[in-house]
């Protein structure tokens, strides 16, 4: 069993403590705390989500990208978009609104790159937080890694899932759903 670092060190990583970029790349189909949420369970019934733009995390985005410094993701999305993909498609809108560039890349094309099914946070291309979930897509932990051979996997990673991804605005619309 990996070793978690604590919350309070994740949200220091994410809350400035990287120096020029912090990068995720999302390969699940879903996330349970995004299902848990208010948001979700109206999106379900058909009604706005009501996302906040002015919630923690794109208040946090907006200063992180005012000092200079870029956020960045790659959701990987199936085809046809899962519910929880499919979610967060219809959310993302506020986070690339705070500055943040969200992309998607069809899993047919992180199969074809061989691109693996997890989830990390890259932090100046020098920290690695890989993600833990359980097989109910819960959350476990994060993992720091500062094993160099490690980190540039996670480069490696990060370049090949970038440079095929899409802009979110592209990717939404060419989405054949009601998102």
């Amino acid at each position: 069993m990996p070793e978690f670092i604590s919350d309070e060190t994740f949200d220091r990583l994410l809350s400035g403590g990287f120096q020029h970029t912090a990068w995720r790349l999302e390969s699940r189909r879903s996330y349970a705390s995004d299902q848990a949420g208010p948001g979700y369970q109206r999106w379900e019934r058909g009604e706005d989500p009501e996302t906040d733009p002015d919630r923690p995390w794109c208040r946090n985005i907006r200063a992180q990208v005012a000092a200079g410094k870029r956020v960045g993701r790659v959701r990987v999305a199936d085809d046809p978009l899962t519910l929880g993909q499919a979610y967060l498609l219809r959310v993302g809108w506020a986070n690339v609104a705070a500055g943040e560039d969200i992309r998607h890349l069809p899993r047919s094309d992180a199969d074809r790159l061989e691109l693996p099914q997890r989830d990390f946070w890259l932090f100046d291309s020098r920290t690695l937080l890989e993600l833990h979930f359980d097989t109910q897509d819960g959350y476990l932990g994060a993992e720091l890694v500062e094993d160099p051979a490690r980190v540039l996997t996670g480069c490696q990673i990060r370049d090949a899932a970038w440079h095929h991804a899409i802009r979110y605005q592209e990717f939404k619309l060419r989405v054949p759903s009601p998102v």
